[in-house]
């Protein structure tokens, strides 16, 4: 049997990446005086390039050996599901346009988890040690729950907002809210597709583990992949809006320094999310993905609404709050229900 060490330190891991993707949205409140696609290009470019390859080099040997020997099939299928997952995140900034942030944000969360965990779960069902089954789709109905429960009090908030006189703007209604609705649940299944790019890629983590690198640092590899497509989409997108609005101009702007600098730290901590979930998943094992990725996901939306709460954006708001602190509970309640199924994996 496994040591209690080698059961909690994967969801330990994981608790740490959720930090990291609960508070990497906090350096995008510093984009002006710069336009986004600027912001957002050199953003992406330390997410998925500057700091995934530097961190692989440190700690896979011969990074490049284990790409060769990486098998064409999971090089495309990472890449082309990484530019997907790259679409996603395209739509999620058309959404806010029509249904605002609360519900988009909802929608997307509750989707992007779940789709994210289940389509390992069909793929890998002979992996999975039966006793755990029930845990993990309990654990998932509870965080799709929970995801619904956190986006009440959102919409809550909102309407909170409206009441006192402040305008939220962006928010459609009839058929073009419809639209809206459509588009934040497409998006919600491509936004998972970053999760089940990296599933897809457990050859390259068996290679790199045959270079010599630790368990746990085989996901740096694996990454690399599946974020050459996902860059491809993102600096692709913000360089035609770039050259559709003339904006290259904003690099050089007066007070860009401190833009850069947050645009820099978003993109430390976005990856430093990925890089240290995918090795809870590498830890983890066949159940990884399906465990972790809701998990992860989960976990960072308590912390970025602990984060809004200090911001003062819960201030006055005790009945929206109430419901977020249940949704709160009911995230709890899903984590430990799939960390207790991670500790049933060995037979």
């Amino acid at each position: 049997r496994e040591s209690m060490s080698e059961i909690y330190v994967p969801i330990m891991i994981v608790v740490l990446a959720s930090v990291f993707q609960g508070t990497f949205g906090l350096g995008m409140k510093f984009v002006k005086p710069m336009a986004w696609e600027a912001w957002w290009l050199i953003h992406a470019t330390v997410a998925m390039v500057i700091f995934p390859l530097i961190w692989a080099q440190l700690v896979i040997p011969d990074l490049g050996a284990v790409l060769a020997a990486a098998p064409a099939k999971e090089i495309w299928t990472g890449g082309i599901l990484g530019f997907f997952w790259g679409i996603g995140g395209i739509m999620f900034g058309i959404s806010v346009g029509y249904i605002g942030v609360s519900l988009t944000y909802g929608i997307v969360m509750g989707l992007c988890s779940i789709a994210g965990a289940l389509v390992p779960f069909v793929l890998r069902f002979d992996a999975i040690y039966p006793p755990s089954i029930p845990y993990i789709l309990g654990g998932l109905v509870i965080l799709a729950l929970a995801v619904y429960v956190v986006t009440v009090a959102g919409l809550k908030r909102d309407a909170c907002l409206v009441e006192r006189g402040q305008q939220l703007e962006g928010i459609k209604t009839g058929s073009e809210f419809r639209v809206g609705l459509i588009i934040a649940s497409v998006c919600g299944i491509l936004s998972a597709m970053l999760a089940v790019g990296f599933d897809n890629t457990v050859e390259i983590g068996r290679i790199a583990e045959e270079q010599g690198a630790i368990p746990r640092n085989t996901a740096l590899a694996r990454w690399v992949v599946v974020l050459v497509g996902a860059y491809l989409m993102n600096a692709g997108y913000a360089v035609v809006l770039l050259i559709k609005n003339r904006s290259f101009s904003s690099f050089g702007m007066k007070g860009t320094g401190s833009v850069v600098k947050w645009a820099v730290i978003a993109g430390l901590l976005w990856f430093a999310a990925l890089g240290t979930y995918g090795q809870g998943v590498a830890l983890m094992g066949d159940i990884g993905t399906m465990i972790c990725w809701p998990m992860m996901l989960g976990l960072s939306l308590i912390v970025s609404n602990v984060a809004a709460w200090f911001a003062g954006e819960w201030k006055g708001m005790k009945k929206p709050f109430q419901v977020l602190l249940l949704g709160v509970l009911l995230i709890i309640v899903a984590t430990i229900l799939m960390s207790y199924a991670s500790t049933l994996k060995v037979g």
